[in-house]
């Protein structure tokens, strides 16, 4: 079945609320959206949404590449030949993973609904419905406590809370929710590369009797040396994230000493699925656990990264709920929550709608 098609398009879509990070607050968010269209009229939908800050790339950038003479020249191929087209993409667009990912979340979704298979079910599925984290920006102490008991009311019980600009507010905080929810919670913290040694070393100390789940990229990328100071056991619980983009950073990270005991995985990091499941293969063969995570990004991409998530046994955690800050999408479907889980369904593909 021959590719007719292909059209892309960027949306400049609002957030519900704005939130802060370490080194950046945002309130709106650029998504790039691309439709590939097959002979028969089946139409794979992709996106992209890379944080130029991490990846290098922007979403304008992105729709440049994807309206380029090159991406045109697939018009033509062959949907059966997805994952070598995929291939020719990622050696085109090396370095720039957002042009992948939209490329390659809408080439695996036209072929799902070609095949009539799930990619969930393409790949095989691993892992059960597994719940999400929602995210927590930094905020005050009070809108803080707000933010979570609104969360904890609608059915979450996993919270992420950004840190890094001030540790001795990180720890009052974290110290805080524990004891506001009773243990009825689960809490993990993002640096968003905030912290010296010094401060992690201060904030885990701090912490020690809270039963934190991890800590996602604490020191700044080119300093995870650093971290081999500490214990095996307190590095079994820090994240990579914006250290690791690709499979050269994943068996770098794995070798004997190694300064994380968990990778995140996003879509909009790594060039899509592709580019996830190499990541993934190598963390289960080296016995690391799997973090899903996100931007801020379309239901499209994120029912992609869960489809590819649950392919994997060594999947532990969850933090996939980009689509949840958008005022507004172009789709709907893809997954269910229900008290914090989120399940894929049975459709081709993705299994999404367009509005």
């Amino acid at each position: 079945m021959k590719i007719t098609y292909i059209d892309s398009f960027i949306q400049h879509l609002p957030l519900k609320k704005p939130y802060t990070i370490a080194y950046n607050t945002y309130d709106t968010v650029s998504i790039v959206f691309t439709k590939i269209t097959l002979a028969n009229g089946i139409v794979g939908i992709g996106t992209a949404s890379p944080a130029e800050d991490v990846v290098g790339e922007s979403p304008e950038q992105t729709l440049i590449n994807l309206e380029s003479d090159f991406v045109q020249s697939l018009v033509g191929t062959d949907i059966r030949s997805f994952l070598s087209i995929i291939a020719d993409i990622r050696k085109k667009f090396s370095h720039l993973p957002g042009t992948q990912a939209a490329l390659d979340i809408a080439l695996h979704d036209a072929f799902g609904k070609w095949a009539g298979i799930s990619i969930a079910n393409f790949y095989g599925v691993k892992r059960n419905a597994l719940p999400t984290s929602v995210t927590i920006g930094i905020k005050s102490i009070s809108d803080t406590l707000a933010e979570a008991r609104d969360y904890f009311s609608n059915g979450f019980s996993v919270f992420k809370l950004k840190t890094g600009l001030s540790v001795e507010e990180d720890i009052e905080k974290t110290i805080l929710l524990n004891e506001k929810f009773n243990n009825k919670i689960q809490l993990r913290v993002d640096a968003n590369q905030g912290y010296t040694l010094t401060d992690l070393k201060k904030f885990m100390d701090a912490t020690r009797s809270i039963p934190l789940e991890l800590i996602e990229q604490p020191l700044k990328v080119g300093l995870e040396d650093e971290q081999l100071s500490l214990l095996a056991e307190q590095r079994n619980k820090l994240v990579a994230d914006e250290s690791l983009h690709e499979e050269t950073d994943a068996i770098r990270f794995a070798q004997v000493n190694r300064p994380f005991g968990i990778y995140n995985i996003k879509l909009m990091k790594c060039g899509g699925i592709a580019g996830a499941r190499e990541i993934g293969q190598i963390a289960r063969a080296s016995e690391i656990d799997l973090f899903w995570g996100c931007n801020d990004e379309s239901i499209i991409s994120i029912t992609a990264a869960l489809h590819t998530a649950y392919g994997f046994t060594n999947t532990k955690y969850l933090d996939l709920d980009g689509s949840f800050d958008l005022a507004e999408d172009l789709v709907k479907g893809g997954f269910e929550i229900k008290n914090g889980l989120l399940t894929i369904n049975e459709q081709p593909g993705l299994g999404l709608e367009w509005l």
